[in-house]
């Protein structure tokens, strides 16, 4: 059974994933606009993503006799200055997920409930990739460049990333 602290902090990580889930969809918009095809087809894939975690959380916290709820989703920023900043807003909002799921984790285990701190090791791991993908990705701009061919060869690159 969960706490109602645990119920609470639960439910905000399930919003924060939808609102992950509509950044990543905007980004997909921005890139799609500007022809970056290979782009916008990876962050509508992430977009997916990030959907699936929040569904896992809400069944999870329904699964425990808890209720799920579901709060307003903020508008996500839709203006960048480039892909690479595109890039690296995804990768700064991605190190703020992690902080938030290892604050959970901490949660879990303050609150002594050992069944959610093993349900929350998947989002450990998960966020573990997520920072290594964009930080490679991010990589590739400082190796490859965005001048002249550097943008399409780049958008080819994040293309085949696309699960």
């Amino acid at each position: 059974m969960l706490t109602q602290k645990m119920i609470q902090r639960l439910n905000e990580q399930v919003n924060l994933e939808m609102y992950s889930s509509n950044i990543y969809l905007a980004m997909s918009a921005w890139c799609a606009n500007r022809g970056l095809h290979g782009s916008a087809n990876f962050f509508k894939d992430h977009s997916k993503e990030e959907l699936s975690h929040a569904y896992k959380l809400f069944d999870y916290i329904n699964e425990t006799g808890a209720t799920a709820t579901i709060e307003q989703i903020n508008k996500p920023h839709n203006e960048f200055i480039d892909l690479k900043d595109v890039f690296e807003k995804t990768y700064n909002h991605e190190l703020l997920i992690s902080k938030l799921i290892l604050d959970l984790v901490d949660t879990a285990l303050s609150e002594k409930d050992y069944s959610t701190f093993n349900f929350l090791q998947w989002y450990v791991s998960e966020q573990h990739e997520e920072e290594k993908l964009f930080k490679e990705i991010l990589d590739k701009f400082e190796i490859i460049g965005m001048e002249g061919r550097g943008l399409f060869m780049i958008d080819r690159e994040i293309a085949a990333l696309v699960r």
